[in-house]
């Protein structure tokens, strides 16, 4: 019987706090396939914090511009993760995030957001960073944005788990 990977989440957002909200959202599924989603800031969502941008590199323009609604995007999300778990790495601020879209959306969230280190033995946690940086670094990838997140994620995951190497 072969073993799946599990599916990752990332949210990047307006800011670091209080009165932040989700502007885009990213996801690895089991497949390896990528799903990223732009989201158009629902009238209220006003905090904008540059140093956030300046990590993201999302500008409120773009989200104007190429943002989606943020209802479609919860359903979106629904449609693509409906009954699965979902690890994040940042549990805490993610499920904020992933709250404020869905509550203030009205939409019902079908899946399941848990802590990647449930995961994780305790041979593994203590691995996790330096082989997060080894690998963010053979994937090359150029933009701090949620789906190349949770493929680094799911890539460090699954080199520490003993899957075979994933074609990206």
């Amino acid at each position: 019987m072969s073993r799946s990977l599990p599916v990752f989440l990332d949210v990047e957002a307006s800011g670091f706090g209080a009165g932040s909200y989700p502007i885009e959202i990213g996801c690895v599924l089991d497949d390896l396939s990528a799903h990223c989603f732009l989201i158009r800031p629902m009238e209220g969502w006003t905090r904008w914090d540059d140093s956030a941008e300046s990590v993201h590199g999302i500008s409120r323009e773009l989200l104007d511009q190429r943002g989606r609604d943020a209802r479609e995007v919860a359903h979106l999300l629904n449609d693509l993760l409906a009954g699965r778990t979902v690890y994040s790495d940042a549990w805490g601020q993610d499920m904020a995030w992933l709250n404020r879209l869905y509550d203030e959306t009205g939409v019902l969230q079908r899946f399941r957001v848990a802590s990647l280190r449930e995961l994780l033995d305790e041979a593994q946690a203590a691995r996790w960073h330096d082989a997060k940086s080894a690998i963010q670094a053979s994937l090359q990838l150029m933009r701090h944005r949620a789906s190349s997140d949770a493929r680094v994620l799911q890539a460090t995951f699954a080199h520490l788990s003993g899957f075979e190497p994933l074609a990206a």
